[in-house]
């Protein structure tokens, strides 16, 4: 029998690996291409807000506290909700690209343009109304009001998240992604140079970090669009469509569900900085989780890029038919992912006493920040693997089903015991955050079952049926 043959990115025919090992590092290739990228551009786009929190962190307390409520709250909602509805591109464009139906990439785009933008218009009174919704959910009026007044200023990067997260998608689906981390990185670059400008040199304040961060955030859409635009894309743009308004409702179902389920992931861990705000003197809790928000929002970039990856694997074998590829690409890209989660979790722990100064000068925040780090080691390796599952979900469209397995075990299980290890124990932050890590890995343990016992060559046969179905009138020149 004849050693099956493989065409590398040369086109030279090599030959097929056939023992595990072979096939192992053979698919870690083709992950590594497109979660390397990718995770760099998450760390890239991440650093945007952590940067200025942390310019932010060293000049006021309060200024410190208002950012995190509404980055972690407000912002985190807006987020939770553009990016979860935004990854239905993740399905729809990474079947197709893999079934070779190139031109509806281009047509889907601008059908999540127009729902994102409406959505966005939506949840504006949710940022103009901010502070006492604050108030409402149990912050103090003097954290909801400076944190409600930098929320109206932060209206357009929730805009820009509308037009962000499809554009990144369309091109994630097509494997572009050193073209998004080279976009991302020189925006970074700048963006370090004017928060430093304009919040710590000519102190501005709250003021700085919003002009920074929505300047920074539009400027990645800008040049995103142009790439797109000038490049054609190999052909997956062909210019503005009314077919962006064809089958909107049918669009929407998915784009829907795959809010849900991300959402239901953003929220839980937001929840924690809405809780903690409800401790009694919650200035120094909530600015110490807020920290270790911050170096989890780090590490959850990682998986976040190996979320982006596995999606794009699962997403383009299942449309070609190859549903040996895509169960093989999830047990590697697991293996990976939680050993990485193992490293982060090993360096939290070994720098806990140093790296809170690096986010604060208040001594009181660090130590409580300290006495958090074995939870934010935890964590750490449960998101690891959390968001992996998630973009298999995403890549297979199992979005309904994991909102239903997120509901279960993050509400009706995590955060009660959360709540109740928190206030009714007295055992405040720490409390909440384990009551919340056990619903996580709950969820985690659910995952992995349903993964293991998916019937793989029937997800195949169904991507290729939804390709057809979700293509609409869409012309295949």
């Amino acid at each position: 029998m004849d050693t099956p043959l493989l065409v590398d990115n040369n086109g030279v025919a090599v030959e097929k690996p056939l023992n595990v090992v072979q096939r192992f590092g053979f698919e870690s290739k083709k992950l590594w291409r497109i979660a390397g990228p990718a995770i760099l551009t998450s760390l890239c786009q991440y650093s945007l807000g952590a940067v200025t929190q942390t310019f932010t962190g060293l000049v006021d307390e309060l200024d410190l506290a208002a950012f995190a409520v509404e980055n972690c709250v407000i912002a985190g909602f807006a987020f939770g909700v553009m990016l979860g509805m935004g990854s239905a591109l993740e399905t729809l464009c990474g079947q197709a690209y893999g079934a070779g139906q190139v031109r509806k990439l281009g047509v889907y785009m601008q059908r999540s343009w127009v729902i994102l933008f409406t959505t966005a218009l939506i949840l504006t009174p949710i940022y103009i109304w901010s502070a006492p919704i604050l108030r409402l959910v149990g912050q103090t009026a003097e954290i909801s009001e400076a944190a409600g007044k930098f929320a109206i200023l932060m209206i357009p990067q929730m805009f820009a998240y509308a037009l962000n997260f499809p554009i990144q998608k369309f091109l994630q689906s097509q494997r572009k992604v050193l073209v998004m981390l080279w976009i991302s990185a020189l925006v970074l670059v700048l963006h370090i140079f004017f928060s430093w400008l304009f919040i710590s040199k000519l102190g501005w304040g709250l003021t700085g970090a919003a002009i920074t961060l929505n300047s920074s955030w539009w400027l990645i859409v800008i040049i995103q669009f142009l790439y797109v635009v000038i490049t054609k894309s190999d052909g997956a743009w062909s210019g503005f469509t009314w077919l962006a308004f064809v089958d909107l409702f049918a669009f929407v179902k998915l784009s829907l569900a795959s809010a849900v389920m991300l959402c239901l992931e953003f929220w839980y861990l937001m929840i924690l900085v809405v809780i903690t705000g409800r401790l009694p003197n919650p200035l120094v809790p909530v600015d110490a989780i807020s920290v270790c928000m911050n170096i989890n929002g780090w590490d959850a970039m990682i998986a976040i890029g190996f979320n982006a990856a596995i999606s794009v694997r699962v997403s383009n074998e299942l449309g070609a038919g190859d549903f040996k590829a895509a169960r093989f690409s999830v047990w590697v890209v697991s293996i990976t992912s939680v050993s990485i989660g193992i490293i982060v979790m090993i360096v939290v722990l070994a720098t806990k006493d140093y790296f809170p100064y690096l986010f604060t000068s208040s001594v009181a925040v660090a130590n409580e920040t300290t006495k958090l780090a074995v939870l934010l080691g935890f964590t750490a390796v449960l998101n690891s693997l959390q968001p992996v599952l998630s973009g298999v979900a995403v890549g297979a469209g199992w979005q309904h089903i994991v909102a239903y397995v997120n509901i279960g075990c993050y509400y009706v299980v995590g955060l009660p015991a959360g709540i109740i290890l928190g206030f009714t124990f007295g055992f405040g932050a720490e409390g909440i955050w384990s009551g919340l890590i056990g619903g996580m890995a709950l969820q985690t343990i659910i995952l992995i079952i349903i993964t293991s016992i998916t019937n793989w060559r029937k997800e195949a046969e169904q991507a290729e049926s939804r390709v057809r179905k979700w293509g609409g009138s869409i012309a295949n020149e």
